[in-house]
């Protein structure tokens, strides 16, 4: 054998070597204000993470930790507090430790099921788009893992590379045609076993006053939102799904990290499913949405023809007249793109949440509680003052920090953040008093 293949399996002992005793010299200590996490491999080292900061606890359990019940548990501490990781500590004792650093000394109420994934929306899967460049990501790690070792053990030469590519440049059309096809077949099929693979038997429940989203096959995680740090949530769907009547629900958390992951709480499920999680988790979706004026519309369909247009006519200007044709193609079909963007704007609020709609390729509907915003901002663009148009945006401690109403009218823009916090913007809209004199 080569040398670099006991270089190789030295690597592989050092790193078992490594992960065995890093795991035997790490500790925590658990008091009543904070978790301690030390460590004393190479350099001793303490973390203190308070246990106020604590956003979530979320365990996981990889096939491996499984079969030796064993999870990691990972505490979000938001950008203050930091984060901390204990791997393989037993599964009761991970449970143990999410409800002990969640608990606030308060009762919680009882656990219940909030909502469940049904088997028949994993179809939905290739509606996302995501998961359907997966098996492309899949192949690429393999093959690049593949080609290192083969490389390492002196298996791959430049010959042997260069035969492979002689080889595939020398097949018949109509294999390669076949190739395709089994390729385009099996995109959708991938990415429905990849998105099961992730999200398996995805339930949400109401636990020790958290949210908890469990979901997965082979690598099981448990992910807890506190309540009181909720503020709302957010469907999102695109042209695709909202065809098929398909959308996703995330959850709207104060300090939480990787939001767009930890706080999903569908991964794609029947719009009437979740607005109805929905409504359990933070209240009833208010709606019908109010339409935005039509000075909007031809707002929406100017800036989506605009760009491509405006490349068309320096394309003519630069004498390419194929650039210009493509741009020109792109700016008729932006006309609907914009008409679309127009209907898709809207606005709502019940006397307890704010919801605000905007967005076509990819639409997204926040709700959030009234109580979650702590400021106004109204932009208007010298476009928007002419069309008697404004911006209204809710300034939130989640989520994205905030989230906008899209080219309202003027009026119904002030009306609406006066009637959710009147005190904060009456005193603006009053009239001055006259002094006697």
């Amino acid at each position: 054998m080569s040398t670099a293949f006991y270089f190789t399996l030295a690597g592989l002992a050092f790193g078992l070597v490594f992960h065995v005793a890093n795991w035997v010299t790490f500790t925590y200590v658990l008091h009543n204000d904070r978790i301690e996490l030390r460590r004393a491999l190479v350099g001793r080292s303490v973390k203190s993470i308070p246990r106020d900061r604590i956003r979530g606890v979320d365990i996981s359990a990889s096939l491996p930790h499984r079969l030796l019940g064993l999870a990691i548990v990972h505490i979000d501490a938001g950008a203050d507090g930091g984060e901390g990781e204990l791997n393989a500590v037993s599964r009761h004792e991970a449970e143990r430790l999410r409800r002990v650093l969640l608990t606030r000394d308060l009762p919680a109420p009882p656990q219940r099921v909030l909502g469940r994934m049904r088997r028949r929306w994993y179809v939905y899967a290739p509606l996302s788009g995501a998961y359907l460049l997966t098996p492309f990501a899949l192949a690429g790690s393999l093959l690049g893992t593949v080609y290192n070792l083969g490389d390492d053990l002196g298996l791959i030469t430049r010959e042997r590379v260069a035969n492979v590519g002689h080889d595939v440049v020398g097949l018949p059309t109509a294999l390669v045609l076949a190739l395709i096809i089994v390729m385009l077949v099996a995109m959708p099929v991938m990415s429905v076993i990849v998105f099961t693979l992730f999200n398996w038997d995805f339930t949400v429940r109401e636990r020790d006053g958290s949210i908890v989203a469990e979901r997965g096959l082979v690598t099981r995680r448990s992910v807890s939102l506190e309540r009181r740090r909720l503020r709302g949530v957010e469907l999102t769907d695109n042209p695709f799904e909202r065809m098929a009547g398909v959308t996703r629900l995330g959850a709207l958390i104060t300090g939480l990290g990787d939001a767009a992951h930890r706080g999903r709480l569908l991964p794609a499920a029947p719009r009437p499913a979740a607005e109805s999680l929905a409504s359990r988790v933070v209240g009833a979706i208010p709606g019908p949405l109010k339409p935005h004026p039509e000075a909007a519309r031809s707002r929406r369909v100017i800036r989506a023809v605009a760009p491509p247009a405006g490349v068309a006519v320096l394309a003519v200007l630069a004498g390419q007249p194929w650039v210009a044709y493509v741009c020109g193609a792109l700016a008729v079909l932006a006309v609907p793109l914009g008409l679309d963007r127009y209907r898709q704007l809207g606005h709502a609020t019940d006397g307890e949440r704010l919801s605000v709609r905007s967005g076509a390729l990819r639409r997204r509907q926040v709700v959030v509680e009234h109580s979650a915003i702590v400021g106004w901002r109204i932009r208007r663009t010298l476009f928007q003052r002419r069309l008697g148009l404004a911006t209204l945006f809710a300034a939130v401690g989640a989520g994205e920090g905030g989230y906008s109403a899209t080219d309202m009218s003027e009026p119904d823009a002030i009306a609406l953040a006066a009637a959710i916090t009147p005190a904060w913007l009456t005193p603006f809209l009053e009239p001055p008093k006259q002094e006697r004199t």
